[in-house]
């Protein structure tokens, strides 16, 4: 699915484009992945599909953190759900 058509539905929703955008969603994520402190910086960055720009460390850094990714994942579905159970806390999940 394209941006464009995350963009479209947050449109007809009656969300503008200085409410949010696709791209703000990426960017929840980051900020709350990164402030919980239960994940390194790179399993995040893999998470989000960056690729290293450094260009000596893309060479020598070829994990993929997979097995924390994995668990990143799932932190993240438990998160949404309390969202949408109105269960969550309003702090860093």
């Amino acid at each position: 699915m394209s941006e464009n058509t995350l963009n479209a539905a947050l449109r007809r929703m009656g969300y503008s484009g200085e409410d949010m955008t696709a791209h703000g969603f990426r960017a929840t994520f980051s900020t709350l992945a990164n402030e919980s402190g239960l994940w390194s910086a790179d399993a995040i960055e893999r998470a989000l599909a960056h690729v290293e720009r450094n260009e000596i460390r893309k060479a020598y850094a070829r994990s993929t953190h997979w097995d924390e990714r994995v668990r990143i994942a799932s932190w993240w579905g438990e998160y949404l759900q309390k969202l949408a159970d109105g269960s969550a806390r309003h702090t860093t999940p």
